[in-house]
């Protein structure tokens, strides 16, 4: 947790507030007797069938519609705005001295012959916290992350958005279904998310039939933990990642179901449904994240009639060098285990990585997927057939 520097509390509250006040408010004056008046008080004659008024709506703000910041107040308007903004511009001047000065004293020390690592990081540390501060104050750059015009190359917008994702409830959220739903230990026995990993599947257009049909160009984003139909789930998702580390470093994702049923025990077991090792992304790389299906192939859900709601589960876990995994065939794919599969190929779960969970039952559009995907017989389950045990004396004649 970076500890920001504290330069005048006024300066930046007062900023900050006034900035966040740029709203243009418009208004029709009407008079009593229903005539309108233009603005230099003259009545306006009404048409016989005039429509309503439409307010006008705020022009879309991204990456892709950029806006750049205005002032709410002019220069001279209010002089205690203008000095507090002077007050963070000359704190960040400063700041950026000390930036400035510690680069040179890293450099320093990489020169020598045997450079201290520990001071090495205790450096770079320093240096990222002296990054952040010198720019997190200005309400500019509060605004443009605010308003997904957030730049991942700078230090400051990744520690901005990191820390809206960690106590705006999108994280909350996550965490507290994974663990609803028992994800939590079933799956893994504990896990640490640092990126966002969000996932975007077809929209339903229809499920008035016996089978739904769904939008082949519009997605949209899946809550953690709700129900999906297998009909959305054909096609692999698109899947989304907001990354907070600069440098490019490997993931693996894994899709897996833990609940797939297992006749012989008569229990559950794990069934692998994608694996895409050696993904490289970092803060600036693009987003959906791009060729995953190029190893171990997407199988779509296919929650067996007759078993209760599945938990379909994706994993991005960090690596710590590029991997060599073998692709794992269609008739492979039962009893997969994940525990046995990062400890295999020194996947750590425990210093981050992403997760995200859906749940699916059985519907008309899974048939489809075990005749045309799997080439297999659709299996049907329910629980087991009572005893009669009045079946001997059925038929009989009872009085004779």
């Amino acid at each position: 947790m970076l500890a920001l520097r504290r330069v005048q509390p006024w300066a930046v509250g007062f900023a900050q507030r006034s900035a966040t006040k740029q709203v243009a408010l418009a208004s029709t004056a009407v008079d009593t007797d229903g005539s309108h008046f233009q603005s230099s008080g003259e009545p306006v004659a009404l048409q016989k069938h005039q429509s309503r008024a439409i307010r006008t709506r705020r022009p879309r703000i991204s990456l892709q519609h950029p806006r750049e910041w205005n002032r709410p107040l002019a220069f001279g308007v209010l002089p205690a705005f203008d000095e507090a903004l002077k007050v963070i511009k000359e704190d960040s001047m400063a700041l950026k001295d000390e930036v400035t000065a510690l680069e040179g004293a890293i450099a320093r020390e990489k020169e020598t012959p045997q450079p201290d690592q520990h001071a090495l990081r205790v450096m770079e540390y320093k240096l990222r916290i002296l990054e952040v501060q010198s720019e997190i104050n200005f309400p500019q750059v509060r605004w443009k992350c605010a308003n997904g015009m957030a730049d991942m190359s700078k230090a400051v917008d990744r520690h901005l958005l990191e820390q809206r994702w960690r106590k705006e409830g999108a994280l909350d959220l996550l965490m507290e279904r994974i663990h609803q739903m028992k994800v939590v230990p079933d799956v893994l026995p504990d896990i640490h998310p640092s990126l966002d990993l969000r996932v975007n599947f077809p929209k339903v257009k229809s499920n008035a039939g016996l089978q739904a049909t769904v939008s082949k160009t519009v997605y949209e984003h899946v809550e953690p933990g709700v129900f999906l139909l297998p009909e959305q789930t054909v096609e692999p998702p698109k899947i989304y990642t907001t990354v907070f580390h600069p440098e490019e470093r490997l993931y693996t994702l894994l899709m897996i179901d833990p609940d797939f049923p297992d006749e012989t025990n008569k229990t559950f077991q794990t069934y692998l449904h994608w694996l895409q090792p050696n993904i490289p992304l970092s803060s600036v790389s693009p987003s959906p994240v791009l060729n995953l299906n190029t190893h171990t192939a997407y199988i779509p859900p296919h929650p067996q009639r007759g078993t209760n709601y599945h938990r379909y589960t994706i994993l991005l876990l960090p690596q710590h060098s590029r991997l060599s995994i073998h692709m794992v065939a269609k008739d492979k794919r039962t009893g997969f285990d994940v525990r046995a599969f990062i400890e295999k190929h020194g996947l750590d779960k425990n210093v981050g990585g992403g997760v995200h969970m859906w749940r699916e039952v059985w519907s008309e559009g899974v048939p489809a997927v075990y005749k045309e995907i799997l080439k297999t017989a659709e299996p049907k389950f329910g629980r087991m057939p009572k005893a009669d045990r009045y079946g001997d004396f059925r038929g009989k004649k009872r009085y004779v």
